[in-house]
């Protein structure tokens, strides 16, 4: 009888063992199969900065600002540039642009125009009219890291540069101020840069770039730049005012962007070296 007491006994045991090996099997499978659409679900970095290319350079199929530039030195003295930007998409995000700017201000370039034209995956062509030589100049390739019109900002910058340049990682989420935000490395593929490699904050819910720190070759961080106010136009979230700091010379450049619309219907035969010398009055006021 005890015989048969302790065989049933361990039968129970056995059984127990393998109930709860069953339902350990059971939670692992529901736990992976959870865990599987939030990994489908999951970014790349490379993913995350072409939705912030989209929504930073080609929101609406074009676009106007008046654009108050302040060029201030580390002593607080304030240089100001005003012009007007026009911006048309040529074909889908990631694909071509042409922007236009004239300058009405300070005198020295008063009636000046810049215009680019933005290609993927090749050089992009820029030219610029001197109106007090009457001569319009090509910008150089090289010369896309230069200082656009003596502001911290780049040529590069203002138009953008090219996704396929880079290697893109999320290196974590984290808030900025109350925005959740990707930190996405950016590392160049070439040795065509003044950097070693960029931090950019974009903001999961637009995928505007809210911060981005650019690290010199030797790792020191040396520019700053912030998306300083958001706002909605015509339903689009556009960084209304941004700056850009150089932390080692302690210069910044400050920009607001007024008077801004989108798709107005922009002519494609604006972005012309005729329009350079004479723009038509209608677009740049």
């Amino acid at each position: 009888m005890r015989k048969e007491t302790d065989m049933k006994t361990k039968f129970q045991r056995r059984l127990m063992r393998e109930a709860r090996y069953a339902v350990t099997k059971r939670w692992r499978i529901w736990m992976i199969a959870g865990l599987l659409p939030l990994q489908a679900l999951a970014l790349s970095g490379e993913e995350v900065m072409k939705k912030s290319q989209a929504a930073f350079l080609y929101p609406g199929k074009d676009f106007k600002a008046r654009v108050v530039m302040k060029l201030i030195n580390k002593d607080g003295q304030e240089r100001v540039r005003e012009l007007t930007m026009l911006r048309k998409n040529m074909g889908e995000p990631g694909g071509e642009q042409k922007y236009f700017m004239y300058f009405f201000q300070p005198a020295d370039v008063k009636d000046m125009t810049f215009m680019t034209y933005k290609y993927p995956a090749k050089d992009d062509d820029r030219w610029m009219f001197i109106p007090a030589i009457n001569m319009v100049k090509r910008i150089a390739a090289q010369d896309k890291r230069s200082s656009f019109v003596g502001s911290d900002f780049t040529y590069e910058d203002v138009s953008g540069r090219d996704l396929e340049d880079d290697t893109h990682v999320v290196e974590r989420e984290e808030k900025i101020g109350n925005r959740d935000c990707y930190a996405v490395k950016s590392t160049p593929k070439g040795t065509d840069t003044d950097y070693g490699y960029k931090l950019t904050w974009v903001d999961k819910a637009n995928f505007l770039p809210l911060k981005e720190e650019q690290y010199d070759k030797k790792g020191a961080r040396y520019k700053l730049f912030a998306a300083d106010e958001v706002a909605d136009i015509q339903g689009i979230p556009t960084v209304a005012k941004r700056s850009m700091k150089n932390l080692q010379s302690g210069h910044r450049t400050e920009v607001a962007y007024l008077k801004t619309g989108y798709n107005l219907g922009i002519e494609d035969n604006l972005f012309s070296e005729r329009f350079l010398r004479q723009p038509p009055r209608k677009w740049i006021e």
